[in-house]
């Protein structure tokens, strides 16, 4: 293969050479850019730590049984819908 042939192979890429090249310089911009991981786990530690304490809590009083129960909110759903509770 000559050098003419490799650089027309070439050419008939230079718009996707040109794309991987362009999105790999806005994603090396981006990582440069964003905060880091420990930053971003100590600025929503306290959301993290209450989300954890209500869902143990939940588990504990509540027990895990009493969460997989389809019908476990049925009755504010009724009530939401505005349908009575009796029938006639």
């Amino acid at each position: 293969m000559a050098m003419d042939d490799i650089s027309s192979q070439l050419f008939k890429y230079r718009y996707h050479f040109g794309i991987a090249i362009f999105v790999s310089l806005i994603f090396s911009l981006l990582l440069y850019a964003a905060p880091r991981l420990l930053s971003i786990l100590g600025y929503f530690w306290p959301l993290f730590a209450s989300t954890t304490l209500f869902l143990v809590a939940v588990i504990a009083f509540g027990g895990v049984s009493q969460l997989s129960t389809e019908t476990q909110g049925q009755g504010i759903i009724d009530y939401v819908a505005g349908r009575p509770d009796y029938t006639n």
